[in-house]
């Protein structure tokens, strides 16, 4: 009777700890099922963020290049008002290229001081800077115009300089107005090597008038007497 109250006690204890265990696998299971659902969902929200930040990236392109352009349609009109006001007497052109900020110019003068003076004209030139000059030399049948010459510019927008100025002028002004000027602390006057200290106020001696100056035979007149005048 002992062995087979033994062996079902046994028995007994081993089902329930087999069934305690089984329970907590179980609910561990049920648990990193659900945490799967929810990686999922995560997963899925973060594709769609990440297809919303490529819309977004695209639009920001696209509204920068319309700002550009918006900033830049009248660049060409300056620019070539600026090369026709630029090309002095004695040069002709007969290739312009544009390849972003950079233009090459390709054309025909009379001699190279005429394209020094176009160069120097370029310098001035608020549109145009930055001359670079790549060919010159003499060849053709154009005896008028025998050079032919090769250059390049930079293109520039005085507008986008005088922004910068601009905002440069604002975050100036702003930063001078939030610093605070802190003034040293004031404390007392020390007296100086020799002196004694001021003591503290008490009773006032009465005042003692001045005493008139004697004359002193060694000062001189501080008037002189008038021409002309009286003597005493």
């Amino acid at each position: 009777m002992m062995l087979a109250l033994s062996a079902v006690s046994g028995l007994g204890l081993w089902f329930m700890v087999n069934s305690y265990y089984n329970a907590q696998i179980s609910g561990q299971m049920e648990r990193n099922a659900f945490l799967d659902q929810e990686i999922k969902a995560v997963e899925a929200k973060i594709e769609e963020i990440k297809e919303l930040e490529n819309k977004k990236a695209k639009l920001l392109a696209r509204k920068k290049v319309i700002e550009e352009l918006q900033g830049n349609r009248s660049q060409m009109v300056h620019l070539f008002d600026s090369l026709v006001r630029t090309i002095p007497d004695g040069v002709i052109l007969t290739t312009i290229k544009q390849e972003g900020q950079k233009l090459t110019l390709e054309g025909r003068s009379q001699s190279n001081a005429r394209v020094s003076t176009y160069m120097r004209n370029f310098e001035a030139s608020t549109w145009m800077a930055k001359p670079e000059l790549s060919i010159i030399e003499a060849k053709g049948e154009d005896k008028g115009l025998p050079y032919a010459f090769t250059l390049s510019v930079t293109l520039t927008n005085p507008n986008d300089a005088k922004q910068k100025e601009q905002e440069a002028a604002k975050t100036a002004t702003a930063a001078g107005t939030t610093t605070t000027s802190t003034l040293p602390t004031l404390t007392p006057a020390q007296p100086a090597a020799g002196q004694t200290p001021a003591t503290s106020p008490g009773p006032t001696a009465p005042a003692v008038p001045a005493q008139p100056a004697k004359p002193d035979s060694t000062t001189a007149p501080t008037t002189a007497p008038a021409a002309g005048g009286a003597k005493s």
